[in-house]
């Protein structure tokens, strides 16, 4: 076998003080970046961007907020990615650099539960998916098991399962996206709000955080490519192309079913072998599951770097299939929740960027075990929160929208149309992080 054989077929590293084996090229992460850019989440999500019926935004205005919002949340995804093909570490083992080892624990233990929610959540809706091909309602215990029984198989040997999306997956996926879209244009559809540009920015907002939630775990995958060049251009070009499609898509689907997001995968299934391709994109589903599944096992990494990486994608594939298996139904607080995790990530995405880039970072980070406290670094993220909350504060509890309440009349503020939580809080922890970062250079 040949060297370079033998580099195609390395596996991930097991502990994380093994380095990782660069094997992944253009093709690959761009594949990769693709598959994970078009999910069932995405075509009922674009019920967030549409907006509530009576008052949708017009099909130009759609498109132009799922344009806007994805180009500007995947150019920050991608900028986390060639972070993470630089250092070589995972996502939340290069965290250690921003706060120092244990402080960086912080944010692990929320990526952690975002992952693991999101996980719960994937097997369930892959469930649906099952479910709505095979016409039936029941069989879900099954559907669910088959799904966490693949998903944790995708995870013992993750780096195969990516070269497996490259070969295969992506290009199935290709063809039924090609196809739905040609039977849609089809049969057309009804623009209600045509015309309404009102909610634009809340819409783009929206999709800007779909991006965005990947920030925190794309380090774990972009550390095995061969560049950083190459990291950045393939993760930017095939989730940009993935989402925009697949959200237009959503959107035209969503119209077609009356705007009702719980019968848009009737839309799919309601146009001429329109089943035999939604299964295509239900198996692809688990993809998703199985991103979510291994970056919780490498966000367990920073906090215990010895442990077999396979004990844990199989520990963490097990819980969250007896999870799926017990949560038929998210309520409002969940997602809520999960909302709440979200928050926490884009300004967290503006201090790693900036301290990366114009400060600490340009020296090279310490991410060993013994990386110090750097306490300061705390205020810009922080900071950044507090904004977003501000602005867009989550309906997790009743107290904890109170709380932003009553901080808005204090300084008699009412949210607007442009008052975009993400752009603005994320712009919050980007300048505060430079003021921090420039006083550092003085001191030093």
């Amino acid at each position: 076998m040949s060297d370079h054989e033998a580099a195609a077929r390395a596996e991930a590293p097991l502990t994380l003080d093994t380095a990782p084996p660069r094997t992944l090229d253009f093709r690959a992460l761009f594949a990769l970046w693709a598959n994970l850019g078009v999910s069932l989440i995405g075509f009922t999500s674009a019920a967030t961007v549409l907006g509530k019926q009576g008052h949708e935004l017009g099909f130009t205005a759609a498109v132009t907020a799922i344009v806007a919002g994805t180009a500007i949340g995947t150019a920050m995804l991608a900028v986390a990615a060639l972070v993470g093909a630089r250092t070589g570490a995972p996502a939340m083992a290069v965290l250690r650099g921003l706060f120092g080892t244990r402080l960086s624990y912080v944010p692990t233990v929320l990526n952690i539960l975002q992952c693991v929610g999101w996980g719960v959540y994937e097997l369930t809706v892959i469930a649906w998916g099952a479910q709505t091909v095979a016409g039936t309602e029941g069989w879900r215990w099954l559907f669910v098991l088959l799904a966490g029984v693949l998903t944790t198989v995708l995870t013992i040997w993750p780096l195969g399962a990516i070269a497996v999306l490259r070969k295969y997956v992506a290009v199935a996926v290709g063809v039924a996206m090609v196809y739905f879209t040609v039977q849609f244009a089809r049969l057309g559809f009804p623009d209600p709000g045509a015309g309404n540009w009102d909610g634009f920015l809340s819409a783009t907002d929206a999709v800007i955080a779909v991006s965005i939630s990947f920030v925190p775990l794309a380090a774990d995958y972009t550390r095995h490519a061969r560049s950083s060049a190459k990291a950045f251009w393939g993760t930017f070009s095939g989730y940009t192309v993935a989402q925009v499609w697949c959200y237009v898509l959503g959107v035209v689907a969503l119209l077609q079913s009356g705007g009702d997001p719980d019968k848009i995968l009737g839309s799919f299934t309601g146009v001429a072998a329109g089943w035999a391709f939604l299964l295509v994109l239900v198996l692809r589903e688990s993809d998703q599951s199985f991103a979510n599944v291994y970056s919780t096992a490498m966000s367990i990494h920073n906090l215990w770097p010895k442990v077999d990486r396979r004990v844990l994608t199989g520990g963490i594939g097990v819980l969250v299939t007896v999870l799926a298996l017990r949560i038929k139904e998210f309520t409002e607080s969940y997602y809520a929740f999960l909302g709440l995790i979200g928050s926490v990530f884009v300004p967290l995405f503006a201090v790693l960027a900036v301290d990366y880039f114009l400060g600490a970072g340009r020296r090279g980070w310490n991410l060993t075990q013994d990386a110090p406290a750097r306490w300061v670094m705390l205020l810009p993220w922080a900071l950044g929160f507090a904004v977003y909350q501000f602005l867009a504060p989550t309906a997790v509890a009743g107290w904890w929208t109170d709380l932003w309440a009553k901080a808005q009349e204090a300084v008699h503020f009412t949210p607007q149309a442009w008052s975009s939580a993400s752009l603005f809080s994320f712009l919050a922890a980007a300048l505060a992080t430079g003021a921090v970062t420039a006083l550092e250079r003085r001191r030093a």
